[in-house]
This record gives structure tokens, sequence and C-alpha cells, in this order.
């Protein structure tokens, strides 16, 4: 059995040009590791070898790219099978998705935004809760960027909360998409983090973008993170307490000391607020 995260801890991914280095980084460079488990099951050989070595060393946890929970078409019940051992496998301690869709007549190779409708929350939620289901645990699903809303019938932390309420789901909280989205779609990122429900966030995403205009932010996760993200990340801990938080870094990868810095200052930010918290508490 899995046993869960504790809250005060930074991950990086685990990307396969990263093999090497998170082999050989020292000890306390991070706390944990995430893989998309699509991209790792029946994986073999050397890369596989690589990741049962890392898996045995650290706690990993997963977030998926390809369940679709948005999306039309029956999920796949094989591959939530092959998910489901491959988590037991590896005693994954969170795994989490998108709340968007990849697929319509085959996968489109990209997250895709839902409407902002009833319909759509009762939809997904009921997807939700099949695969959670299938997974034989809870899941969490992220808040995700986007640049064109199909449809809104409600604001997106009202349909993001909906969906939380009527999944019974965790959330994984990405402070970089609420910052981009904010920027995007013209409204106050503290106002929408501050309504994010606290008992539902399972852990934090925190990445750089692409500064594309001062009113067009593009979520790369291809950029060290920009002090305005750091700030909200302090927000989100300050507000809704300190949880598990990941480095999210996809390419145009730097150095591994460039990536434990940031780590650490995760770690500094848990700290400062988890101190903050108790001596409130025993104040």
């Amino acid at each position: 059995m899995s046993v869960p995260l504790p809250s005060d801890t930074a991950g990086l991914g685990l990307r396969r040009v990263l093999l090497d280095d998170l082999l050989e980084a020292p000890a306390g460079t991070f706390d944990f590791l995430e893989c998309a488990p699509d991209n790792w099951i029946g994986v073999g050989g050397r890369y596989g070898e690589a990741l049962q070595t890392l898996s045995s060393r650290h706690p990993l946890t997963c977030h998926g790219l390809s369940l679709s929970l948005g999306g039309v078409s029956p999920l796949d019940d094989t591959f939530l099978a092959r998910t489901r051992r491959f988590l037991d496998q590896h005693d994954v301690a969170l795994y989490s998705e998108h709340l968007s869709y990849c697929s319509d007549d085959g996968h489109l190779y990209d997250l895709m935004p839902i409407p902002f409708t009833d319909e759509a929350v009762h939809h997904v939620a009921a997807r939700i809760r099949q695969a959670q289901d299938a997974l034989g645990r809870r899941i969490a699903v992220e808040n995700v960027s986007y640049y064109a809303a199909p449809y809104q019938a409600m604001s997106e932390i009202d349909f993001v909360t909906a969906i939380l309420d009527e999944a019974d789901c965790d959330l994984l909280l990405d402070v970089n998409n609420i910052y981009v989205n904010a920027i995007n779609h013209g409204y106050d990122a503290r106002t929408f983090l501050a309504r994010m429900p606290s008992a539902r966030i399972a852990s934090y995403h925190v990445a750089g973008h692409y500064d594309e205009a001062d009113d067009l932010k593009v979520d790369t996760h291809g950029a060290p993170v920009k002090d305005d993200v750091w700030s909200l990340l302090s927000m989100a801990y300050a507000t809704h307490g300190v949880r598990p938080t990941l480095l999210e870094r996809d390419f145009n990868f730097p150095p591994m000391a460039e990536l434990a810095a940031e780590a650490r200052r995760i770690r500094e930010l848990q700290s400062a607020h988890a101190g903050a918290a108790a001596r409130t508490t025993h104040g």
C-alpha cells in the first residue's frame, strides 16, 4: 500500500533525457519524482531498469496524459487496468489527470478545453468516478491552461469546483496555469486561487511559461519559474496549506544544478509557511 507523501516535499519530473542526472543526483536533491504512466507502461530495457531503480529509491507520483476525462468516447478499460497495475507495482502515492480531453475518434496529441456547462460537469464527474472505481483509488484532476474557451455558461472557477464536488475527487492545483489563464482571460489570479477548495488540494504544480505578449502567456514548461508565479505559490501555501509540490520542466532542460535550485526554493517556501502556521497555532 502506497504511503502518502509528506506535505513539505518538492519533486521533479521523471523525463528520459534526465535519467542519468536523476540516477546520479546526490541524496536530498529532490523528495519525489513524477512520471506520465502513459509513457512508461510496458517499457523495458535500459529505460525500464532505470525507472525501477528510481522508483525503489524515491516515492513516485503519476500524472496521466491520455485518459481524456472530458472526451465523449468511452474510457479505455484496458488502459485503465494497465495503469492500475503500474500504480500498484510502483506504490504510487498520487495519480492525477488533466481536466480536459485529448481524443475524438483518435488521439489529438493535445489537451483540449471542456465547455463550462452543467452538462459537462455531470459528464466529466461521472467519468472521474468511473476512473476512480477502475483504478481502485482517489485521483486528482488538474486545472488546465487554455487559450480558447469553446463555451462558457459558468465561470472557470465554478466549473472546476462543481466537478470536484460531484465527482468527489481531489485537486492537483497548477499555480502556473492559474497565472497564465488569469492573464490570457482577464481575471484576477489571487481571487481565483483564494476560491479553490483547500480540503480538495492534494498537491501543487509549478512551472515556467513563455511571455508572448503582455496579455498572452504560453504554458510551455520550458523555462524557469517566473517571480510572479513564485509569489502565487507562496500565497497558495499561506491560503490553503503546504502540499507536495512538483517543479514541471518538459524541454529546454538546464543543468541539474538549476533544477535543484528551484526545488530548494520550493522547500524554502514550504518551510517558511509551515513555520508560520506552527507559530500561529502555538502563539
